[in-house]
């Protein structure tokens, strides 16, 4: 969601960079995995191909042997060739007609011939001049072999007819079939079109791969790159010894076929066939990128396609980040724009999510946070009230305490006892009472402060209850809150003495147990209603606003609220106060903390 500065906001920017990540892992773990898949079966599929036509190379060089022992074995068979090699030879003109029929054999490509017989005459062309001392020092007998009579097919320099050049040779022995003489030797020099003829055989492949043939001792013999082939690509210089090699390792009887299936090699695939009767093998060198220049369109496509996705998916996350944070910006300008007085802004969500909750959540924060107000305005109010109170009945105490002794002087002029010790304590007691403001005072001074309040009582209800005070602490050293002994002992004379008129008592105990402080007030009289003394242990759980519910008349009650009240008010949930009602009387008790009772008294006051 754009703001109104132009900036989109946090969460929709977090939201468009985790999808974007996201999508993009997707997009990548896809592409590689369908990468890989595709170009592995495309590359599969080309390499297979040129497999298919190496091996159809091969076996055009298996039947290109075949022919060449077939018109051997013909020559051999020719009459005047087996009568050469009788005791008696060939008269001249059969000599000069042998030589010419070896021109005329069914073989194309042959550059040169030379058959020599069993007595060293040679027979070639009549313009090749070959001797039989040519022949022996060629040293291309070696070539035939050890055995009786096989075609051979050998690589070597031609030094037979004196070329010099690297070319292709077919020998054979020539043995008579009727006598057991010495066998003459025939030998064929083949053009580079003879070894053309046999790669040619798959035209297809010469336009995209190079081709070649290689013989047994790793010479290359023939070597074809397309004009295809750009710059930085050919064919492996070591292609020779790389394919010899592996055709002697699988040199033997019957071992022709393929010798390498798509061998990985540096630039390209290599692929092999050997044929075992010419001892020669046939090679094709796919460069990488005939192997690649099939995958480029997949890819391309693949790649038309991801940015097809990515443009869709970045339109379609733009607008589900706008659905999507629009409550939330809603949400955030409600809350942004709120200035504590206009509880009237709710916001309406309807988006069927937990954002709808967030919201009427807000709603009801809203209504809280105005009644909340309204209390807080209406205990401030009270407060002042209070405050105002407070002061008119702090000024000026001492006129106050003047008249009191004024009238006290009267009365012990007249010699009016009762009425002296009344003005007394009463004077005492409001002294007790102001405490000059402080909220906190002694043990001692609390203490002091009810004996004047009973004092004033047994005036008034003379022989209605006697009063003892236990006080077991250090009275002038602990401090509690003020005023909060008194209010006990008049729910004790008002309401535990109303049904009877003398042997009343009051106990009052002040103690400490595991550190806390506690003050009871226990009298003898008409036990309090247990229900009453349910209500009021009941009230320790309550919250403080909620204490002035409990005695909505303020008839009754309102003392034991008024001291409970400022005990949470100034103690917190440490303090309690709780009553037991039984047939001897009621007990009042006041807890206070024990990390409050032994604090300074200016420190007290200060608070």
């Amino acid at each position: 969601m754009v703001r109104k500065d132009g900036k989109r906001s946090g969460i929709q920017r977090r939201y468009l960079k985790y999808t974007a990540a996201l999508l993009g892992l997707a997009l990548l773990l896809s592409s590689l995995g369908v990468g890989l898949s595709v170009r592995d079966r495309l590359t599969r599929s080309i390499i297979d191909k040129y497999e298919f036509m190496t091996e159809r190379m091969g076996l055009a060089l298996e039947n290109m042997f075949r022919r060449t022992d077939e018109t051997t074995a013909e020559c051999i068979l020719y009459d005047d060739v087996q009568q050469s090699l009788r005791t008696q030879g060939l008269e001249d003109v059969r000599h000069i007609a042998l030589s010419k029929y070896f021109a005329y054999i069914d073989l194309d490509h042959v550059a040169d011939y030379c058959y020599v017989d069993n007595k060293g005459n040679v027979y070639s062309r009549s313009y090749s001049d070959v001797s039989y001392e040519d022949v022996e020092e060629s040293g291309f007998e070696r070539y035939l072999g050890e055995e009786y009579s096989r075609t051979k097919w050998f690589w070597t320099k031609d030094t037979l007819f004196g070329t010099g050049n690297d070319a292709l040779f077919i020998g054979r022995y020539v043995r008579s079939l009727e006598y057991a003489h010495e066998p003459g030797m025939l030998f064929f020099k083949m053009e580079d079109g003879f070894l053309r003829e046999i790669t040619g055989i798959s035209p297809e492949l010469e336009d995209e791969a190079a081709v070649g043939i290689v013989d047994g001792e790793g010479q290359v013999c023939l070597s074809l790159a397309p004009g295809s082939f750009r710059e930085g690509e050919s064919v492996p210089e070591d292609i020779g010894e790389m394919v010899g090699a592996d055709a002697r390792a699988g040199d033997g009887e019957g071992t022709s076929g393929m010798l390498l299936s798509g061998e990985r090699v540096k630039g390209g695939v290599l692929s092999a066939y050997r044929d075992a009767s010419s001892g020669l093998t046939v090679f094709s060198f796919v460069p990488d990128r005939v192997l690649n220049q099939g995958i480029i369109p997949v890819f391309l496509v693949l790649a038309g396609i991801y940015l097809l996705v990515t443009a869709a998916a970045f339109v379609i996350s733009i607008y589900f980040s706008k659905r999507f944070t629009k409550p939330i910006r809603t949400i955030r300008e409600a809350m942004a724009g709120f200035d504590g007085t206009n509880f009237e802004r709710t916001i309406e969500l309807h988006t069927n999510t937990e954002l709808d909750e967030i919201g009427n959540s807000y709603n009801e924060m809203l209504q809280n946070i105005r009644r909340l107000l309204d209390e807080i305005k209406a205990q401030e109010k009270e407060l002042r009230t209070t405050e105002l109170n407070m002061l008119i009945s702090q000024m000026n105490p001492h006129f106050l305490y003047n008249t009191l002794d004024t009238i006290y002087m009267l009365a012990r002029i007249k010699k009016e006892e009762t009425t002296m010790r009344m003005i007394q304590a009463l004077s005492k007691y409001l002294r007790l009472s102001l405490s000059k403001g402080s909220e906190i005072v002694t043990v001692e001074d609390e203490l002091e402060n009810v004996r004047s309040y009973i004092e004033i009582q047994q005036i008034r209800n003379q022989d209605l209850f006697t009063c003892e005070i236990d006080c077991r602490v250090d009275a002038a050293g602990t401090y509690v809150l003020k005023l909060i002994l008194q209010p006990l002992v008049e729910n004790a004379v008002k309401y535990g003495f109303q049904d009877i008129f003398e042997g009343g008592r009051i106990v009052i105990t002040v103690e400490e147990k595991e550190g806390d402080l506690y003050l009871s007030v226990s009298n003898n009289g008409s036990p309090m209603d247990p229900a009453m003394a349910e209500k009021i242990n009941g009230m320790n759980d309550l919250p403080v606003a909620e204490l002035k519910d409990c005695f909505p008349d303020k008839r009754h009650g309102y003392g034991v609220m008024n001291i409970l009240m400022r005990l949470r008010l100034k103690y917190g949930d440490r303090a309690a106060f709780y009553c037991e009602s039984g047939d001897e009387g009621t007990v009042c008790t006041i807890r206070i903390p024990g990390g409050d009772i032994q604090e300074k008294e200016e420190e007290q006051r200060d608070g």
